[in-house]
């Protein structure tokens, strides 16, 4: 399964809905990305896919320092999942992956 792609997050926390932006790409065969939020990117490590199920972990300094792990499951152009920061709850994590634009899309 391709989860190469641009995919919009959202990660429900105790402090709120965060909306997060992931691409995905295939560079020399091997999978990697970048993660973009609250203004800054970061790289993804040990990302992971394994079937359907796609794990990663990224570092984010805003809204406060944390070491993300985030594990979910793609199903086509959706995802669902968790991400966990340390002993904190895990959070409900959802997202789509953008759709390349077509001559025939509207509205895209």
């Amino acid at each position: 399964m391709s989860v190469e792609g641009i995919w919009d997050l959202s990660v429900s926390t105790p402090i709120g809905t965060i909306k997060a932006v992931v691409e995905l790409r295939r560079r020399n065969g091997a999978l990697t990305g970048t993660a973009h939020g609250a203004g800054e990117a970061v790289p993804l490590g040990d990302l992971a896919l394994d079937g359907d199920r796609l794990s990663w972990k990224q570092a984010v300094t805003k809204p406060m320092r944390l070491n993300l792990a985030f594990a979910v499951t793609v199903d086509g152009d959706t995802l669902s999942g968790t991400s966990k920061a340390g002993r904190l709850p895990a959070s409900k994590v959802t997202g789509e992956r953008r759709l390349a634009p077509t001559a025939s899309a509207t509205g895209a």
